[in-house]
């Protein structure tokens, strides 16, 4: 079975290490960064088979990090899961028409979250 890779873009601490432990339990490699910016560098040199993306990050917001991802020709076709704790009326629509795939809302149903990746994951 191929490598499954899980790149979590979260700044905080605590919900990136819920992702961490579910994920890894289901047996997934857990790439994190904390930072847009983080999330771009180490996107140089490995390929996520899917991110996991916070909408509230410092610096790089995730809304203007998977629409730069989604621009870039090398990584424009891995899955992105928008995770945010936005809970506004149009708020979900406003994230997916970023490019997407899909979108998660805090606090993290960890029964869901292998569901939703293992979705997206097959769709490669």
């Amino acid at each position: 079975m191929p490598d499954k890779n899980v790149m979590v873009v979260e700044d905080n601490e605590k919900n990136r290490k819920l992702m961490r432990v579910v994920l890894k339990s289901k047996g997934y490699n857990v790439i994190e960064a904390t930072t847009g910016e983080e999330a771009l560098n180490l996107l140089k040199n490995q390929k996520p088979n899917i991110i996991m993306m916070d909408i509230q990050l410092p610096g790089i917001d995730g809304l203007t990090l998977i629409k730069q991802i989604k621009a870039d020709a090398m990584t424009k076709e891995i899955p992105i899961i928008a995770v945010t704790a936005y809970a506004m009326k149009g708020d979900e629509q406003k994230i997916l028409d970023t490019g997407c795939e899909a979108y998660m809302s805090k606090p993290i149903n960890t029964q869901e979250l292998p569901i939703i990746i293992e979705k997206y994951i097959k769709k490669e």
